[in-house]
Parts: C-alpha cells; structure tokens; sequence
C-alpha cells in the first residue's frame, strides 16, 4: 500500500513536472499573439499639418492678386495708350475751329492720274478708299446732284462728304480750290468738318512729341510727317493721312 502510495505521488510529481512546460510554453504563445496583435495595430494617424496649405493659399492668393493688378494695369496702360485723357476737352477746344489757307503751305494740282503714293500697300477695307483714290474733275451741278447737303467750304477748299471722309470736289469752284493734302480724309461716321478734327489730332500729337507746328487745321507736309510716324510707330500703315484705324487708335473716332 505505501508502495502504491509511493508511486502516485511519484507520477503526480512527474506528470506536474511535465505539463508545466506546455503551459509556460502556452502563456508564452498568448503573449506572443498579444505580442503581435499589438504590433499589427495600425499607428494612430498623424495630426494634420495645416501650416503648408495655409502658406500655399496664401502665395495663390497673392499671386493671384498679382495676376490681376498687372492685367488691370495693361488694360489700363492701353486705354490710355488708345484714349486721351482730356479728349473732351480738346474737342470742346476746337468744336468752333475754322482753318485758312496758309500762304507758306502750297496746293496741290489737279492731275487725273493722280496716285497717292504706296496705296497699294495697304491692306483692309478701310484702305480701300485711299487704293481707289483718283482725282476728278465735274462741275457744281454734277456735285450737287450727287451730294447736294455734303458739300462743304473747308480752308479754302470745296469738299464732298461720303462715307466717313472728305474728299476734294475738284472744279467745283475754282477760286476756292486750295487742297493742301489730294484725297480722302476720315471723320467718322458724322459729318464734321475735317479741319476741326484735324485740330484734334495735331493737339494730340503735339502732346505726344510728334507734331511740332501750328495748330491750323490743315493736312500739310509737317501734318503728314507727324502721323506718318505715329503710325510707324502703332504699327499702322503709314497713310500720312487721316484714316479709320488712326483715328480710333487716337481715340477721337466717334
């Protein structure tokens, strides 16, 4: 009996002893699960950094404040380019304007073959009139028929009006034939007389250092040099003349 007794206890001990492995080696498995459990869990999200955007908005705005301050200031740059500032004035100045004859500045002569000079140079409808151009000679009865109101005595000449432009009546009256520029000459689509305009644009060239004489009203030599060389420098065609791009890139078309 203490024999059996012996070896209960002895096999007890030794099935402890054996199966205390298992559950070091079990709770050694939960703690590696715990372990890795853990280390799978994905890392708490990093708190947004706004500074950037913030930055980044900032220099978006302010580059597109830029943007637009330069466009408003072209914009601006080029109205005034196109748009003198006292138009009003300058044409309330010489609403009344009546040019004369000038004994220093000489008329040119009727001659049927007349052309003015590198017309066919010009490109576009609104040189079609100076390409076309050719001197002519009728009498009063012939004008009148044709043009009766849009005859007109301006600086010692007879002009027509049509179209935009003042062309000179040749044999109209030749005591009053005195044509210091031979052709067409713009004023929009209102029939005002062409000295008051040309006073227009000589007191604006004048103010842009082109023109450098009198302000009489007359497309002389000194006139057409004038403009010929504002064109040139527009980029115009240079008609040396008064034409429609002209006088709206001058800003006193109607």
């Amino acid at each position: 009996m203490k024999t059996l007794t012996a070896l209960f206890i002895a096999g007890s001990c030794a099935f402890a002893f054996a199966a205390k492995p298992d559950a070091d080696q079990t709770e050694a498995d939960v703690a590696s699960q715990d372990a890795k459990h853990v280390h799978k869990q994905p890392a708490a999200p990093k708190k947004e950094d706004t500074t950037e955007p913030t930055k980044k908005k900032t220099r978006t705005k302010r580059v597109a404040d830029e943007e637009e301050d330069d466009s408003t200031g072209a914009a601006t740059d080029v109205q005034a380019k196109k748009v003198p500032s006292n138009v009003e004035k300058i044409r309330a100045q010489h609403q009344k304007f009546q040019a004369k004859p000038s004994s220093t500045i000489a008329t040119a002569q009727i001659n049927p073959n007349y052309r003015i000079t590198a017309a066919q140079n010009w490109e576009g409808a609104p040189y079609e009139v100076f390409r076309s151009y050719q001197p002519q000679w009728h009498d009063q009865a012939w004008y009148q028929s044709r043009y009766n109101k849009n005859l007109l005595l301006i600086a010692g000449g007879w002009y027509f009006w049509e179209a935009g432009y003042w062309v000179p009546a040749w044999g109209y009256d030749e005591s009053a034939a005195y044509y210091p520029y031979d052709g067409p000459i713009y004023v929009g689509q209102n029939p005002r007389p062409f000295d008051q305009v040309v006073a227009e644009v000589q007191t604006v060239l004048k103010g842009q250092g082109y023109y450098r004489g009198e302000i009489d009203g007359l497309v002389s030599p000194l006139t057409q040099a004038a403009l010929a060389a504002y064109q040139t420098a527009k980029g115009l065609f240079p008609t040396a003349t008064l034409d429609q791009p002209t006088l709206e890139t001058l800003g006193l078309s109607e």
